[in-house]
């Protein structure tokens, strides 16, 4: 049996399953509701200093996608609402009962050091396992200079993580924001300021919709509505490709990462953890599905583990990396063609449409005993692979490698690259 025991920046827990700082994590009851599920471990919804924050009503906006509900998904909602003394003192209870368990508690306080000294000195006496720094909520809190309006600013990151350094035992992980041009800036600073480790991604701003009838972006509240942060599956792509800028960034490789986005099922998992991530978290699939899904997030990466004969999860975390590369690196003389199984074909077209009228025209029909039979022009296809996109039958159309004698080419040595030193 594969061992799934996740250790990152010190914090050890029995799987790498962690629920991001979400409302599935606000209070003791849904921590300990996840616990007995088998959650590996949580952050603890963000915690501010007092008075708590005013939320709204109502607070979350959807993107629904093929029948497929909750695709993506839009919050408006705020940091804890409730007193910093109640959580403090349920974490404190919820650590005590569930030792084994990673508990790392989200904060997110003004940008003075004082602020966080202050609320550092509250959560150690928790016994918490660590800090995760809130510098990536988008809306509510950025507007007033908390959450993303530091996680923007590289210099900022650096600076409150130094002062978290110095004042906490506690590991330290920063909470970095996807609202940004170079994901790779905020890292390099969160490790300037000596960050025992990086989670990625918060959400992104976004519309999910507009009530066409309000005329107001959705959630409405009282006839307004505003930007908020969009995650769920729709967001995965996005957080792959940060977690894997990190991992290969020679400034910022060998960091641990606790990698969030999307993340459904064991497979999500497996591929954040394959560019770099040590743990991951997981909020709308939670929200959707219930806490119980862990059952199979355990039980299908433990058997995917046992099949690829990894004992560990540090023998595949950031095994893709390596061949996660820059697109001149790539070998230009490469070359797949498509190849159509006639007998799993059931002849809707999808792809000769798609070729013929938004690619290159390489796939041909005829008429045969009154079945349209699709076939691919080999000297006209250049491997895109879009046909087996947009093909409803799994592997009816694959893509074949051709043998080349041809030696490995990449852009940087092409000779019509004007910089080629060809």
């Amino acid at each position: 049996m594969a061992d799934l025991t996740c250790k990152i920046a010190g914090v050890k827990s029995p799987n790498p399953f962690w629920l991001a700082s979400a409302p599935p994590t606000d209070k003791a009851y849904n921590v300990i509701r996840a616990f007995k599920a088998g959650w590996g471990g949580v952050v603890w919804k963000t915690l501010g200093e007092d008075p708590p924050v005013v939320n709204v009503s109502s607070r979350y906006g959807a993107v629904e996608y093929n029948g497929q509900r909750m695709m993506g998904f839009n919050n408006i909602e705020l940091i804890s609402d409730r007193p910093l003394a109640l959580n403090l003192e349920e974490i404190k209870a919820v650590k005590k009962e569930w030792p084994d368990r990673a508990l790392i508690v989200s904060l997110m306080v003004p940008c003075n050091e004082l602020s966080w000294k202050n609320i550092l000195k509250k959560v150690e006496e928790t016994n918490a396992d660590g800090v995760e720094l809130n510098f990536g909520c988008p809306h509510g809190m950025s507007e007033r200079g908390m959450g993303s309006a530091v996680g923007q600013v590289p210099e900022y990151i650096e600076m409150v993580t130094r002062w978290c350094k110095t004042h906490t035992q506690m590991p330290v992980f920063v909470k970095l924001t996807p609202n940004i041009s170079d994901i790779r800036k905020p890292a390099r600073a969160a490790k300037a300021g000596g960050a025992d480790a990086i989670s990625l991604i918060n959400t992104i701003n976004s519309i999910t919709r507009v009530d066409l009838d309000q005329m107001a972006p959705e959630p409405v509240v009282d006839g307004k509505g505003t930007h908020g942060g969009y995650c769920g599956p729709a967001v995965k792509p996005i957080a792959l490709n940060m977690v894997s800028e990190i991992s290969r960034d020679p400034a910022t490789r060998g960091m641990a990462i606790s990698g969030i986005g999307g993340i459904s099922n064991w497979r999500d998992a497996a591929e954040f953890m394959a560019l770099g991530s040590t743990s991951v978290q997981v909020c709308t699939a939670a929200m959707h599905y219930g806490f119980k899904i862990v059952d199979d997030m355990i039980e299908g990466l433990s058997h995917w583990m046992d099949e690829k004969k990894y004992r560990k999860l540090s023998d595949f975390v950031g095994a893709a990396t390596p061949n996660t590369t820059d697109w001149q690196y790539l070998n230009l003389n490469f070359k797949t063609i498509a190849k159509i199984d006639q007998t799993k074909c059931i002849g809707c077209g999808l792809c000769y449409i798609a070729c013929e009228d938004t690619s290159h025209q390489s796939i041909s029909v005829k008429a045969q005993n009154r079945k349209n039979i699709f076939e691919v022009i080999e000297e006209e296809c250049v491997g895109c692979n879009l046909c087996a996109h947009v093909c409803p039958v799994q592997d009816c159309i694959t893509m074949i490698p051709q043998e080349s004698k041809k030696p490995y080419l990449n852009w940087t040595e092409h000779p019509n690259n004007p910089q080629s030193k060809i």
